[in-house]
């Protein structure tokens, strides 16, 4: 999961109020449950000290919005008498989750809004391409990819079979320019995003010459559909497809990962870390344990941050500062750093605030899946 969108939560100081909550019956829901639900989560704040600005700032965003929602839960963060996200959730909570701590509580994230890879959709004809981008927030026109049309027959006075030998030809070489255009754009809009995936849909001739003209590691990235096209817009059953093919993404890429992980920290014939007690960069391309995990995040030497279902090491106090590379094991490592009152956080969510100032991926090892010992875990960019 890319934690980017999380970078609003710390460009400013705490404490945070954090609420997780379920929105997928909320539509059924009378006005009264409602009400006892903003009451509920006002008292569950208020009873931890968030101040009455900031409990009010939750509650008027809970009344004062549409309920019907399509997503399957709502992740509230405020401070300072301000909501300054409001996110949907693709798991949605059991319970309704409150806490107001120094730190914002993200690490349930990980888990709650999934690993959605995002991806650009290109719905071909002969006449060009309708662009779409689906990330976590949903799906939004990315423009369009033109080209020219071939024109008909028109009312003068040909031999058919030199007119038909023409009209072909012409047709062809119309739908080879256009498939030019399409691919070209394709390429633009690849840079220019942070897709994942690419997925062709449309006429299976002309989503296949799209595709033999994107170069080959972006080739490698995509997808074709056997539904959609452009003049019939989303069908439920390409929806289907899309939803399939970034979910067996996400599957191939964890595993990619994890393959990764159990190599560096498993290397035969010594340690899997030399710096496990987090005085030294590790030897090895894995770290693992609260120690080693601390001081890779420290460094931005982290490519993915790997996060349990389980596991003591996520609850683990750690010391931060009020800057994300000022987190250490021990409060007297924090007051080193020139931290002058170092703070208690959770490990995870400390980890959590550091991976999305490094730009570091954050994946969810899921239960049945051997990850890291305790629950977290990283593979590094470089290692000793």
């Amino acid at each position: 999961m890319d934690v980017g969108f999380l970078k609003p939560l710390f460009d400013r100081p705490g404490p945070w109020a954090g609420v997780y909550m379920d929105t997928s019956r909320s539509t059924e829901d009378a006005p009264r449950r409602r009400r006892l639900r903003e009451r509920f989560v006002a008292d569950q704040l208020t009873g931890q000290g968030a101040d009455r600005a900031t409990c009010d700032a939750v509650i008027e965003r809970l009344a004062g919005e549409q309920w019907a929602r399509t997503s399957a839960g709502r992740a509230l963060f405020a401070t300072d008498g301000e909501v300054v996200l409001d996110l949907p959730l693709a798991t949605s909570p059991i319970d309704v989750v409150t806490s107001w701590s120094m730190l914002p509580r993200v690490a349930p994230l990980a888990v709650f809004r999934g690993e959605w890879p995002a991806c650009l959709v290109a719905f071909v004809d002969q006449a060009g391409a309708d662009l779409e981008l689906r990330d976590d927030t949903g799906a939004r026109s990315a423009g369009r990819a033109g080209g020219r049309r071939a024109h008909g027959r028109g009312h003068r006075s040909v031999p058919a079979d030199r007119y038909e030998w023409h009209y072909a030809n012409r047709v062809g070489n119309t739908w080879e320019q256009t498939a030019d255009r399409v691919a070209d754009e394709l390429i633009r809009q690849w840079t220019d995003t942070d897709a994942d995936l690419l997925i062709l849909a449309g006429d299976p001739r002309e989503r296949r010459a799209v595709r033999d003209r994107l170069p080959e590691p972006l080739r490698a990235r995509t997808e074709e559909t056997r539904h959609g096209s452009r003049a019939a817009g989303c069908s439920e059953q390409l929806n289907a497809e899309i939803d399939h093919a970034r979910a067996e993404y996400a599957r191939a890429h964890l595993e990619t990962v994890l393959d990764l992980f159990r190599a560096g920290r498993g290397r035969p014939g010594g340690p899997a870390l030399s710096g496990h007690d987090g005085t030294g960069p590790p030897s090895s391309g894995a770290a693992e344990g609260v120690p080693a995990v601390v001081e890779v995040m420290r460094r931005h030497q982290a490519a993915t941050l790997l996060l349990g279902h389980t596991g003591g090491d996520m609850r683990h106090e750690v010391w931060i500062g009020p800057d994300a590379d000022q987190v250490a094991v021990q409060r007297s490592q924090a007051r080193a750093m020139g931290v002058r009152t170092p703070e208690p956080a959770r490990a995870d969510d400390a980890l959590m605030r550091s991976a999305t100032v490094a730009d570091t991926e954050v994946l969810v090892v899921p239960e049945g899946l051997q990850g890291p010992a305790g629950g977290l875990g990283a593979v590094l960019r470089w290692h000793a």
